[in-house]
C-alpha cells in the first residue's frame, strides 16, 4: 500500500467522529473518495493510528440496535456455513433486499446466532469460516 498524499489524509481526517475514529459507514465512504479499495481502510488507519468503530453489523462498536427481522434471519441463513457464519459483505447485499436496511441486517445478527466473518474494511478475517466451508 502506498502512502497516502496530503489531500488524502486530509479527506480521512475530516470524516473522524468527535473522538477522532473513523465509523464503518465513513471507511467505506472515505476509501471511495481517497480511490482505495475498502479492504485497504484498516491498514490505512492503524499506520495513522486511527481506530474504525461501530460496524454497522454489530461486530465491534457502540450502535444501538433494534430486534431480530425474521425474514432476514431467514434471507442470511440460505448464505450460512456450518458454523453459521456469514460473510460481511453477504450481509451487506442482504440489506439491499425489499425492506431490508443495513441497520435491521445489523440488528438481526447482532440479536441472533450468527457471526460476521471476512470484514470488507479488512479489520477481522475469521480462518476458522473457512475450515466450515461447504464449497
Amino acid at each position: 500500500m502506498k502512502q497516502l498524499d496530503e489531500t488524502q489524509k486530509d479527506l480521512l481526517l475530516t470524516n473522524l467522529d468527535e473522538e477522532g475514529k473513523l465509523s464503518c459507514l465513513k471507511a467505506f465512504k472515505v476509501a471511495r473518495l481517497i480511490g482505495v479499495k475498502p479492504k485497504d481502510m484498516d491498514f490505512i488507519t492503524k499506520s495513522m493510528n486511527i481506530k474504525i468503530t461501530n460496524c454497522e453489523l454489530g461486530v465491534f462498536g457502540k450502535i444501538q440496535f433494534s430486534d431480530l427481522d425474521d425474514k432476514i434471519y431467514n434471507k442470511l441463513s440460505e448464505n450460512f456455513n456450518k458454523a453459521k457464519k456469514v460473510e460481511c459483505e453477504v450481509a451487506w447485499y442482504a440489506a439491499r433486499d425489499k425492506g431490508a436496511t443495513l441497520r435491521k441486517v445489523g440488528s438481526t445478527i447482532n440479536n441472533s446466532d450468527i457471526q460476521v466473518t471476512h470484514c470488507q474494511l479488512g479489520c477481522f478475517y475469521d480462518e476458522e469460516f473457512e475450515k466450515y466451508d461447504d464449497n
